[in-house]
């Protein structure tokens, strides 16, 4: 027989081997995982393994590993995984390893639906969960399909939406980005305020009947026990805080809780799978010491690691406002760089402009040269021409003048001449008056000579035969003469028993946890990131494809319920009340 066994271990990001001895127990086994892995809250975690008979169940403490009821396989497997969970992850997880191992085992959860998540909740926690891995988003970095490979949504919201892939990827990118400056265990610790506030977070779900016979869930939290009613574990009916149970036991498949309270009947239900009886036992007592626990004073241990993580945060606030004023610094000298080049650019550009201007102000001056060249030709030439034209002009004026002289003269000549013409015109139309006169009075005293001589001869005949009368002449007619004249006209237009006596204490407000309110109602950003998300799919929501969960979840949105709400709700009334009305169920 072999004297050492091969044990593996997964924890939610690695695979761990170890070599153990027949008579290593499991707290040795459990203690030598934590110290490899470096975790100091030991208290959340257990070693998980599948028993021969197929269920789950947390390895013992007590008992030699060998010696449990784990299937003999080589190596023998073991899940490394929290057991219980903190009330509020902010205030109680200190490591920031204690954090990443939440945050990796609460986002597989969502992933593989175990914890129902709404699909505008999921997208936002994957763009925190984007964002611990990958960093700030830098686009020359982070290009189209960087997510390609990623497990972003669980396969209930793909299925729900009509999106690709590549409209998925883009949407988480959207948020990614809006995550700018937030370290990674900020993103990781972000991611684990929201999805504490989901219904099924924290919750281990057992099966159990009431007297009646009515099959119910047993939720087992943090905080307390809550029955739900067999449809719906999203919405517990009735709760029973920690701080209100005295003793829990079971007896073959009887469960009995006995309530501070003494006026109080047992609270009793029945848990079908007997093997399962021990490990509710477990969580029942885990999650009450853990509960009261956190309402006493921390312990030397817890109080020691607050301080050293207080310190290790402080030293990183230091860091980092190193780092940012350094980022800050670079990013100024990157900034002045660019301007400097932007300027230099600027300057390149304005000089090479300027030697295109010179060039072309050198081509417009030699042209202007040219024009002035070709410019002062022309006005010599114009200048000649005018010296000709003022020669001519002034020899035309003297020509004028002469011509006027001779004009004046010719005037004066003609005037003269005229005056002349006249006179003689006068002395010739005298003259012709006068030879007119006299040829008439040639003609009369011819007519009157021939007359005397006809009469002469008349008489002489009519002496001899008859006597003759003288005749008359007509007057001549006078010339008439006409004038005309005429003018022109001219004219211009978007199967055994046992027991569990729980520790006691009296402690002041120990039901605080009925006065939380979520995250997203805290937070008013978150708050409108999910409703803008919210509007976002219901555009490519497929409503046919609905699951029971998520009409759970929009009645409980509906009628303004959420986990805390509903929590004060079921706790409502004394323990008395409540049992009996478990028993009606």
């Amino acid at each position: 027989m072999p004297k050492t066994v091969t044990v593996r271990v997964t924890t939610m990001d690695a695979e761990l081997e170890f070599s153990i001895q027949h008579s290593t127990t499991g707290r040795q086994l459990f203690e030598q995982v934590t110290r490899t892995v470096g975790l100091r809250e030991v208290w959340y975690f257990g070693l998980l393994f599948t028993d021969n008979k197929g269920f789950l169940t947390w390895l013992k403490s007590d008992k030699k590993v060998t010696a449990q009821d784990v299937n003999k396989e080589v190596p023998l497997q073991f899940s490394f995984r929290a057991k219980y969970y903190p009330e509020d992850v902010a205030e109680e997880l200190i490591q920031e390893m204690t954090q990443k191992l939440f945050f990796l085992q609460v986002k597989e959860s969502i992933l593989t639906d175990e914890v129902y998540c709404p699909p505008e909740t999921a997208v936002l926690l994957a763009s925190y969960a984007i964002q611990a891995k990958y960093g700030d988003f830098n686009r020359d970095t982070h290009q189209n399909g960087y997510l390609a490979n990623e497990r972003l949504l669980p396969k209930r919201v793909l299925d729900q939406h009509k999106m690709s892939k590549e409209q998925w990827e883009q949407r988480i990118q959207t948020w990614h980005e809006e995550h700018r400056a937030m370290f990674r265990e900020e993103a990781m610790l972000e991611y684990l305020k929201i999805a504490q506030d989901l219904e099924m977070y924290g919750v281990n779900f057992f099966d159990i009947k009431n007297k009646k016979g009515t099959e119910l869930w047993l939720g087992v939290d943090a905080l307390g026990i809550n029955i739900y009613e067999k449809e719906d574990r999203l919405t517990p009916k009735i709760g029973f805080p920690w701080s209100e149970i005295r003793n829990i036991s079971f007896n073959d498949k009887k469960f009995i809780i006995k309530p501070i309270d003494k006026k109080a009947p047992d609270f009793v239900f029945y848990a079908p799978r007997i093997r399962m009886n021990k490990r509710i036992l477990a969580l029942c007592m885990g999650n009450h010491e853990l509960y009261m626990n956190r309402r006493k004073t921390d312990t030397i241990e817890v109080q020691q690691m607050k301080a050293k993580a207080k310190e290790e945060k402080l030293q990183k606030q230091l860091e980092r406002a190193q780092l940012e004023n350094e980022k800050k610094k670079r990013e100024a000298m990157e900034r002045e760089k660019e301007q400097m080049e932007k300027e230099k650019r600027d300057l390149m550009l304005r000089l090479h402009q300027f030697e295109e201007t010179t060039k072309k102000a050198e081509r417009d001056l030699q042209e202007q040269l040219d024009r002035a060249v070709r410019l002062e030709e022309e006005r010599r030439r114009v200048e000649q021409e005018a010296a000709r034209l003022e020669a001519e002009r002034q020899a035309a004026l003297m020509a004028k003048e002469e011509l006027a002289k001779q004009a004046e003269i010719q005037q004066e000549s003609q005037e003269r001449l005229t005056a002349e013409l006249v006179e003689y015109t006068a002395k010739i139309a005298m003259l012709e008056e006068a030879r007119r006169v006299q040829e008439e009075e040639a003609e009369t005293w011819q007519t009157r000579a021939r007359e005397v001589q006809e009469d002469l001869l008349k008489t002489k005949g009519e002496l001899h035969m008859v006597m003759a009368s003288p005749a008359s002449a007509p007057a001549p007619p006078s010339p008439e003469s006409s004038h005309s004249s005429h003018s022109d006209h001219e004219e211009s237009e978007e199967n055994s028993t046992y027991s569990a006596e729980l520790q006691q204490q009296d402690i002041h407000d120990h039901r605080q946890e009925e006065e939380r309110v979520t995250e997203a109602e805290k937070n008013k950003r978150l708050q409108e990131q999910l409703m803008s998300l919210s509007a976002e799919l219901a555009q490519t929501r497929d409503d046919t494809k609905k699951t029971q969960n998520d009409l759970l979840h929009t009645e409980n949105v509906r009628v303004g319920r959420d986990k805390y709400k509903t929590l004060r709700q079921i706790r409502m009334g004394n323990t008395k009340q409540r049992v009996d009305e478990f028993e009606a169920l």
